[in-house]
């Protein structure tokens, strides 16, 4: 078996709790993105992908397949390719398939059943590449369990737009880490959607199938569970409106009526809570994803240190996949 490196551990019970709280105490109340993720979230998404009116998985792979050639140029030989947020491992071993010799691929995600999932699916390919799994949480720094400078050039692989899952300053400090760890010869091969009609958004994160609602509500299970919460999945219905003025799809799971939440926060068999007033109607913000104008798109990546190379997109002009590496300042 592969051994799964944990080099950054998850964030502990008691500081989860703690932002958990902060943001139910805020207005609007919000709850972090990354927990959407577990082992059941990560299942759903999967399903999403594969779903018609979610256009980003298919557009993306769309002009994949077309790059990957002039995209094995600009890498070479030798690379190590680091992939954080992995999730299945489907796009990376398109790439990884594409390079001149990969000598390395290294996941890294929170989700530890996924992670061996793709160890054991990549170990069986005939691909003569090292997998070296890290569990953690990539929005917070980690370090890589090999040494960049034992490869001719790190690669970071950052597909799916998970970038616009990050507030503008997240992202350019988000962007900035990823430099720091490929080093000032490394690269960043990133994923992004561009802003497209409201028509063709909405529908992709309000599908018929009600999987993303599915997904969305699956975030309560996950806290009931972590922090013996006491959420109700069925009081909330779930919306994903796009706001004009902030360029994001907004998911919120919306209180159906007035409700009050348990969050306990001490120990033992009769353990002190903290109680959350929702009124009806009252949204609990799960993820934004925002979407760009390919200027802001390059004015992002530029304040993070990195010069764009090359951009592929789609027909449509729906997606941008961009080849960057490290500004020469930097």
């Amino acid at each position: 078996m592969i051994p799964l490196a944990r080099l950054a551990e998850p964030p502990r019970l008691d500081s989860l709790r703690e932002e958990v709280l902060a943001g139910l105490g805020g207005t609007p109340k919000t709850l972090p993105a990354r927990l959407l993720y577990d082992a059941g979230g990560s299942r759903l998404f999967d399903r999403i992908t594969t779903l018609p009116e979610y256009y980003l998985t298919r557009t993306e792979l769309e002009i994949l397949r077309r790059c990957l050639g002039e995209l094995a140029e600009l890498v070479g030989p030798d690379a190590l390719v680091v992939e954080p947020g992995s999730g299945n491992g489907a796009k990376a071993q398109m790439l990884l398939g594409a390079l001149v010799r990969p000598r390395a691929y290294v996941p890294v995600d929170v989700a530890v059943s996924q992670l061996r999932s793709l160890a054991r699916t990549l170990r069986d390919q005939p691909m003569e590449v090292e997998i070296h799994p890290v569990v953690a949480d990539y929005t917070r720094p980690f370090e890589l369990p090999l040494a960049p400078a034992a490869f001719r050039r790190t690669l970071v692989f950052f597909p799916g737009s998970t970038i616009g899952n990050f507030a503008l300053e997240e992202a350019v400090a988000f962007l900035a880490m990823l430099g720091r760890l490929a080093g000032p010869e490394g690269a960043l091969l990133l994923g992004a959607d561009l802003r497209k009609s409201p028509r063709i958004l909405e529908p992709a994160y309000n599908d018929s199938a009600g999987l993303t609602a599915a997904f969305n509500r699956n975030v309560l299970l996950h806290l009931n569970r972590a922090l013996g919460t006491h959420f109700d999945p069925l009081a909330f219905r779930h919306h994903a409106p796009w706001v004009p003025d902030e360029s994001r799809i907004e998911m919120r799971l919306v209180s159906v009526r007035h409700q009050v939440v348990r969050v306990p926060v001490g120990a033992g068999e009769r353990p002190a809570e903290v109680r959350v007033e929702l009124e009806p109607e009252e949204p609990i913000v799960t993820e934004h994803s925002y979407k760009y104008w390919p200027e802001d798109l390059e004015r992002l990546v530029g304040r993070a240190g990195w010069t764009t190379v090359r951009e592929w997109r789609d027909e449509a002009g729906w997606y941008s996949v961009r080849f960057l590496e490290r500004s020469a300042a930097e």
